[in-house]
């Protein structure tokens, strides 16, 4: 009953990318390395995929980003995929539809890495591939472009323990434990935790379904009445526990941490009924990952190397109500708006 909705979310959120892909380049966002040494290899054009690991409003920031690679870039041309009930079957679908197509390069965002290791390896053997935003390092991808989750889940912790500086229980809530970026998030949090007088009560999974994510929301604060935070680790639990909350009588009543930008989120941010949410700059994953796949093709292995373990880390932000109003309005530069 629940599922009906996930192809209206996906049109919609089509809609939003297509709007989105208009916009104007951010010539004073951080970290992008336009660099040179182009998309050309041998002078052809180039077709790069970028492909995520959910029907969110969290990559149609990531979608400018690519929008703006491609146009700086000039010959490269971007396939910007999305699984619309964000499932690993259907980023295996996508992935075999891109391979069989010829496809460039790929980034891409796991949706279980661990099982997927194979997918991933026949990728690598056929064209260049990165992952952005959840790593795969047992896979024989190039490189990682996006945020150091565990380092994210640390800062999260941090914000936990202001906002609740006597301590008290909290739950929570995220798609699927399975992807990279959450068990790393979730290690970060409880690593930041340890000693504290902050209790993790449990955490609630919901395969990416808002509808359930909203209800795993007022279902906690119907079981745990003293639950005192609610943290969110996808870009949609946000929201997500803001409406369950309000549904409940008891927004501004519990605190919030989350994650991402979505506009939910960070009005409620600026309203003060969210106490701050660790944002990541997807933004910087769409650019970087087609500019430095690029430039790599054309001849730059330079381009995406990483540390040690590979991967090259886009730093996060933590936005509280002193700081929303600033990131909006960098936001919507972004998005040409």
């Amino acid at each position: 009953m629940k599922l009906n909705k996930l192809p209206i979310l996906f049109g919609s959120l089509c809609l939003a990318l297509a709007i989105a892909g208009c916009g104007k380049s951010d010539t004073n966002a951080p970290a992008s390395d336009s660099g040179s040494g182009g998309g050309t290899a041998g002078g052809k054009k180039l077709n790069l995929a970028f492909v995520v690991n959910n029907a969110s409003p969290f990559w149609v920031i990531a979608k400018a980003g690519t929008t703006d690679a491609e146009k700086e870039l000039g010959n490269v041309s971007v396939d910007f995929r999305i699984p619309s009930g964000g499932t690993a079957a259907e980023q295996q679908q996508i992935i075999d539809d891109l391979l069989a197509k010829g496809i460039d390069g790929i980034a891409v965002s796991p949706v279980d890495p661990k099982n997927q290791t194979e997918l991933l390896n026949k990728a690598a053997s056929q064209t260049l591939l990165i992952c952005h935003d959840s790593d795969a390092p047992n896979s024989k991808r190039v490189c990682y472009i996006g945020t150091d989750n565990t380092a994210a889940g640390v800062e999260a912790g941090k914000l936990i323990k202001e906002a609740l500086p006597n301590g008290g229980k909290i739950m929570v809530f995220v798609g699927t434990l399975d992807a990279a970026n959450a068990k790393e998030r979730f290690a970060g949090i409880k690593k930041e935790l340890e000693g504290s007088k902050v209790e993790i009560i449990d955490v609630r999974t919901d395969e990416t379904d808002r509808a359930r994510a909203q209800r795993n929301v007022e279902d906690t604060l119907v079981k745990y009445p003293d639950v005192a935070c609610l943290v969110g680790l996808w870009s949609y639990n946000g929201p997500a526990i803001i409406n369950g909350a309000k549904n409940s009588g008891k927004l501004g009543q519990v605190k919030i941490v989350c994650f991402d930008e979505e506009d939910e989120t960070l009005a409620g941010v600026a309203a003060g009924s969210v106490y701050a949410t660790v944002v990541q700059q997807p933004y910087e994953f769409g650019k970087q990952a087609i500019t430095k796949m690029a430039r790599h093709i054309g001849g730059d292995k330079q381009a995406l190397v990483g540390d040690k373990d590979g991967k090259q880390v886009v730093p996060t932000l933590n936005i509280k109500k002193d700081t929303v109003a600033e990131f909006q309005a960098r936001l919507k530069k972004q998005l040409g708006k």
